[in-house]
C-alpha cells in the first residue's frame, strides 16, 4: 500500500504545482483551490506512506518523480522547453529513484 499512497501523493503534488502558474499568484479562484487541494492530498498521502517507508526514502522518491513529472507537464501545458543540461539532470534524478527502489535495502518491497 505504501507505493500506492506514494503514487497518489506524487500525482496530487504535480497537479497542485501545475495549477500554481494558472492561479496567477492566487488571484484566480479555481486554480487556487486546485493548488490547495492538490497539496493537501499530497501531504496526507505522504504521511500514510511514512507508516511503512523511511521518510528519507519516501521523500527522495516523491521529490524525484515529482520533478520529472512537473517538467513533463510544464513542457506540455506551458510549452516550457528544457535544455540538455536540464534533461541530463532529470535523467540523473530518474536513475537515482531507480537505484533506490531497485537496490536499496532500506526500501520495504
Amino acid at each position: 500500500m505504501a507505493y500506492l499512497y506514494l503514487a497518489i501523493a506524487i500525482v496530487s503534488e504535480v497537479v497542485g504545482t501545475s495549477a500554481l502558474k494558472a492561479s496567477q499568484e492566487f488571484t484566480k479562484l479555481g486554480p487556487s483551490l486546485i493548488v490547495l487541494v492538490g497539496y493537501g492530498l499530497a501531504f496526507y498521502f505522504l504521511t500514510l506512506t511514512l507508516r511503512t517507508m523511511p521518510v528519507g526514502i519516501a521523500y527522495a522518491i516523491w521529490a524525484g518523480l515529482g520533478i520529472v513529472l512537473i517538467c513533463l507537464v510544464s513542457w506540455i501545458l506551458y510549452k516550457q522547453a528544457l535544455d540538455w543540461p536540464a534533461l541530463l539532470g532529470i535523467g540523473f534524478i530518474t536513475v537515482g529513484v531507480i537505484l533506490i527502489n531497485g537496490f536499496s535495502g532500506t526500501v520495504q518491497h
